[in-house]
């Protein structure tokens, strides 16, 4: 017969045993979802607006060119992003670099029929989206906007979802979409490698926002 000192260390290796298998059970399925905490995307109907956030040199304008195309909306906005010093350095010089995003504009309205005149660069120097969600803030007001398709990347969806609508507030509906060219492995997100530090890139910054970050 087994002493009670054995049975309590049988009954506490045991419940060791149990708990690590049952952390272990949590941290892979919170690992698996990690891919679908990221990417939050909207069904699509008609806005007042395609804003296209930076990041992108391709993917996002061209989803935006495609979505205007499809009469989803009847302009786009993009997003200016961020200049390096030495741009800004030769701005004040009196010399221009053609930006990315000036690049895209360019793009859009030579390659695929999108007028001049419907789209419009924000002259904000950002460089994060929160800080993109309160650029355009003021020409949602402006302008009387009430809906807003957002073109992120696919695994910033979520987090440029919440902050926009939390700049913008529950009178303006954020419908959020990301290019089909950038297609990411929501449910097997480890299998590439862009994928997997695009995840652990973003899961982090998604947690920042929703405990406060501006930034």
């Amino acid at each position: 017969m087994a002493s009670p000192s054995r049975v309590a260390v049988s009954t506490r290796a045991k419940r060791r045993l149990i708990l690590t298998a049952l952390g272990l059970s949590v941290g892979a399925a919170l690992f698996v979802s990690l891919g679908s905490l990221v990417v939050a995307t909207d069904d699509l109907q008609q806005a007042d607006v395609i804003f296209v956030l930076a990041g992108s040199r391709i993917n996002r304008p061209l989803e935006a060119a495609e979505l205007y195309r499809a009469g989803y909306a009847p302009r786009i906005l993009m997003s200016a992003g961020g200049r390096e010093w030495a741009e800004i350095d030769l701005e004040r010089r009196g010399i221009h670099v053609t930006s990315e995003v000036e690049s895209a504009r360019n793009l859009l309205v030579t390659q695929f029929g999108v007028p001049p005149a419907a789209i419009t660069i924000l002259p904000e120097d950002v460089d994060n989206t929160a800080q993109e969600a309160e650029a355009v803030k003021a020409h949602v007001h402006a302008n009387g906007w009430s809906k807003l398709i957002v073109v992120a990347g696919c695994a910033s969806t979520r987090r440029a979802g919440y902050a926009l609508r939390r700049a913008l507030g529950r009178s303006v509906t954020i419908i959020v979409r990301c290019s089909p060219f950038e297609v990411f492995p929501v449910h097997r997100w480890w299998v590439k490698r862009w994928s997997f530090r695009a995840t652990f890139y973003e899961a982090p910054k998604l947690v920042a926002y929703w405990l406060g970050l501006k930034g």
